[in-house]
């Protein structure tokens, strides 16, 4: 059961919880499309899978999974199949890849590998044979609040895929765990830099739930290539959640929303260290901190955090780790680094921090530090911070240049904001 802390305000009710007491005639009598994770669970730890199947007057006809499977369990970049769920008796399909079958060498160097599926568009979307049996499609899965996290990539293809089919879509609410007021980092410079790890032009953190999410993209982007139409939109909303709150404030249970975030504590850093994935540094994959630790065989972690204490950032400090990382960058090998240890997660600003972090780095190991350009342009969504990190521009000049463009998303959002 989730842990209670003490409030005067009610519990947070999920969009889930909302739609089976109040809006089930959304679905009564319909053959339901459901995308959804290991997250799709009410305040309660039942899962949403469970609760469709039990309600004798809507039939679940099939289940689609994102990035990492129904289940979870598949990590970053793994490609799954179609099967069928012998236990729940329905066919699965996969959102991430299903039609893109990756190389039989794709072991030999995942990470390089991941960077090149990860951003591509071809096998992602909801084709039209994945929806013959559905009357109505359902997306219930927890955001991260992060742009590069793929949950709202393909929230955006399903919704074109359903607006094709002439089928309505429903999303059902979750909170934004890392806040919905704080927004940071550049907008995406779109179409150029438009990749499955970011879609649309908004920031690198966008301060909005999945819901929010969805009527921006619906009204803005989806149909705005002439290629699609505007989507049957409902969005359930959750009742009690107001911006300012961070996920534990929530009282909701934590469940991983992917494999290498598995605390509120790693979503928290993961919108600046994500940029990390574009580099030569571990971000801490493959071990029990990811994205909370972070280095590399070549740094020394107790130079390296004197260092970045020195700048005496915002809201966290640095301690001295070595770790070996069981997968992904390094595996195997001992890697001296830091984490990092949020004090103040108000005043914290991640992907300022971030961008701190690879300039100290550069100054200390200098040609040692690599940026993969291609991948870490596409998480930035543009090409002009990785060419200021490498002319040594200062990291404030570099985020003051973020400014003018959150200002304006934050017009842009407004009409489509559910929460005070």
């Amino acid at each position: 059961m989730p842990i209670k802390h003490p409030t005067t305000r009610p519990p947070v009710k999920l969009g889930v919880e909302v739609l089976f007491e109040k809006h089930l005639d959304l679905i009564r009598g319909k053959r339901v499309g459901l995308i959804t994770n290991p997250t799709g669970l009410d305040s309660r730890l039942d899962s949403i899978i469970d609760r469709f199947r039990a309600e004798p007057e809507v039939k679940l006809a099939a289940l689609y999974g994102p990035e990492h499977g129904v289940r979870g369990n598949a990590q970053a970049g793994e490609y799954v199949p179609f099967y069928f769920d012998e236990q729940l008796k329905l066919p699965v399909f996969s959102l991430y890849g299903q039609t893109h079958k990756p190389p039989a060498d794709m072991m030999t160097n995942l990470d390089e590998y991941m960077r090149t599926f990860d951003t591509k568009h071809e096998g992602k979307q909801v084709e039209a044979g994945m929806m013959q049996s559905v009357d109505v499609m359902v997306f219930d899965l927890q955001d991260v609040g992060t742009r590069v996290y793929t949950y709202i990539a393909t929230m955006a293809y399903a919704m074109q895929a359903a607006a094709e089919a002439d089928i309505p879509f429903i999303v059902l609410d979750r909170p934004n765990p890392v806040n919905g007021v704080a927004m940071e980092g550049p907008i995406l410079e779109y179409p150029q830099y438009s990749s499955f790890i970011g879609l649309y032009p908004i920031p690198l953190r966008h301060g909005m739930t999945a819901g929010e999410l969805a009527q921006l993209f619906n009204e803005r982007f989806v149909a705005a290539d002439g290629h699609h139409k505007k989507c049957k939109l409902t969005v359930v909303p959750m009742e009690n959640w107001t911006r300012g709150e961070w996920f534990d404030e929530t009282s909701l249970p934590w469940v991983l929303p992917s494999p290498n975030l598995p605390t509120p504590e790693s979503a928290t850093v993961y919108p600046g260290q994500v940029i990390l994935e574009g580099s030569n540094l571990s971000e801490g994959r493959g071990t029990t901190k990811p994205f909370e630790m972070f280095g590399a065989p070549w740094i020394d972690g107790f130079v390296l955090a004197k260092q970045l204490n020195d700048l005496n950032l915002p809201g966290v400090k640095f301690r001295e780790v070595w770790f070996t990382p069981t997968f992904s960058k390094f595996a195997g090998q001992q890697c001296g680094g830091c984490q990092l240890h949020v004090t103040d997660r108000d005043a914290y600003r991640p992907v300022a921090t971030t961008l701190a972090i690879l300039s100290v780095v550069k100054r200390i190991y200098g040609g040692k530090l690599e940026l993969h350009a291609s991948y870490f342009d596409k998480v930035l969504g543009t090409s002009s911070v990785r060419e200021a990190l490498e002319r040594g521009e200062p990291v404030d000049k570099i985020v003051a240049g973020f400014k003018s463009g959150l200002t304006e998303f934050a017009r842009q959002r407004e009409p489509y904001l559910l929460y005070r």
